[in-house]
């Protein structure tokens, strides 16, 4: 580009002039944090209890006129515009916090979805493992049938040669 000329907007082969006017960036979790504490308070006792303390305050000070201050008269005009800037602000402030928590519940689930998954494959090949050693206990000899044979194999001798007895010892031995 030759000295003292300004590059021409909307032209695809020229860099694009940035402008002066820029929109502030936010950083997406601190204003979901807000949304969530928000969404949070509003769902309290103590919400209720301050908004009634408030109206109660605003139509007394406007109905009575304490020390000349009647700056809402009674169609309470302001008040209902506040009510409803309050609703227009905590509406999307409520919907944030609830997509949030979804994500969040939606993570969660898929994270137990998967330990299910492996505590079920876990399951299974103990189960596979428990099933090949009875397997193999079946063929392998117990205490009980160990005992069984050596009694029925001791009856058996004794059927065949009784006890021969022991000839008692003389006194020149």
């Amino acid at each position: 580009m030759p000295d003292g000329e300004r590059p021409v907007r909307g032209r695809l082969d020229q860099p694009r002039v940035p402008g002066r006017f820029r929109l502030p960036r936010w950083d997406a979790d601190t204003f979901g944090r807000f949304a969530e504490a928000a969404a949070r308070f509003m769902g309290t006792a103590q919400f209720i209890v301050v908004m009634t303390v408030v109206v109660i305050l605003w139509v007394s000070f406007n109905l009575i006129g304490l020390a000349g201050m009647r700056w809402d008269p009674y169609p309470f005009i302001l008040l209902n515009l506040f009510f409803s800037t309050q609703a227009s602000y905590a509406a999307p402030l409520i919907l944030l916090a609830q997509n949030r928590q979804d994500d969040r519940d939606r993570i969660q689930a898929d994270a137990d979805r998967r330990r299910a998954a492996a505590q079920k494959a876990d399951t299974d090949y103990l189960a596979r493992e428990i099933a090949a050693l009875r397997i193999a206990l079946s063929e392998v000899a117990t205490r009980d049938f160990v005992r069984s044979e050596l009694s029925r194999l001791i009856e058996e001798i004794d059927r065949r040669d009784p006890p021969n007895p022991v000839p008692a010892a003389t006194p020149e031995q």
